[in-house]
């Protein structure tokens, strides 16, 4: 078992443990994790309307937009935490005319617009998700959980991965034999990002939408090369 051991984990160029005319080297990954309770949400409300000419629609659409943004903003919404994004106007085609021969044809308009929202007291999310609906946004894209000052998280969780890669060089090392030297190369693999661990229960729109915020977990992941030498 021994054997198998060091064969896998500490094999030669191109794979762990590499060799050059200045000695071995041994490459390592470790990751970091750090839960957090989150302490904001981001979510995104869709407007949609149809009606028979496009300046209709859009006016539709605009109308509920500007409702769904008054009531935000009355909640206490800062105008930072809302944007509105993705507006589009496309006509509505009436393709049953094509069974007969005929050429397809416009029979309306529809338009959407998004408004994404940035929720800083969750414990009013649920009512303000209600609130919105009601005010006239009829279309849910999304609900997030984050923080809002992820980087205490994100430096515990960089720790914690080198922590990771350094034990586990000791380990190989140990096992095979060999004398760990200094650090020659330490990368982050991506950006720590937080990543939802419960997700939130979707419920029916009415009265106050039940949330369940759960964590968010910040990972980080790093490749350490360290010098080696025999024992």
């Amino acid at each position: 078992m021994r054997c198998c051991l060091i064969i896998l984990m500490l094999c030669w160029a191109g794979t762990g443990l590499a060799q050059n005319a200045e000695g071995g080297r041994l490459t390592v990954t470790g990751e970091g994790r750090v839960d957090s309770v989150p302490d904001m949400a981001t979510m995104t409300l869709g407007v949609q309307s149809e009606a028979p000419t496009a300046a209709a629609a859009l006016k539709q659409t605009s109308n509920a937009t500007d409702e769904v943004l008054t009531l935000l903003s009355g909640v206490g919404i800062a105008p930072r935490d809302m944007q509105t994004r993705d507006l589009s106007l496309s006509p509505i085609w009436d393709n049953r005319s094509s069974a007969s021969g005929a050429q397809p044809r416009i029979v309306g308009y529809q338009a959407s617009n998004n408004v994404v929202v940035r929720v800083r007291a969750l414990n009013d999310l649920g009512e303000i998700l209600d609130r919105a609906v009601k005010s006239g946004a009829n279309t849910f894209h999304g609900l997030s959980f984050g923080l809002q000052e992820p980087g205490p998280a994100q430096d515990e969780a960089r720790r914690l991965a080198v922590s990771d890669a350094m034990r586990k060089a000791a380990l190989f090392a140990g096992v095979a034999g060999l004398v760990l030297g200094p650090v020659l190369e330490l990368s982050e693999s991506g950006a720590p990002s937080p990543r939802p661990i419960m997700l939130e229960r979707a419920a029916a729109m009415s009265d106050a939408v039940p949330i369940a915020r759960g964590e968010v977990s910040i990972r980080s992941q790093v490749t350490m090369v360290f010098e080696i030498g025999g024992s």
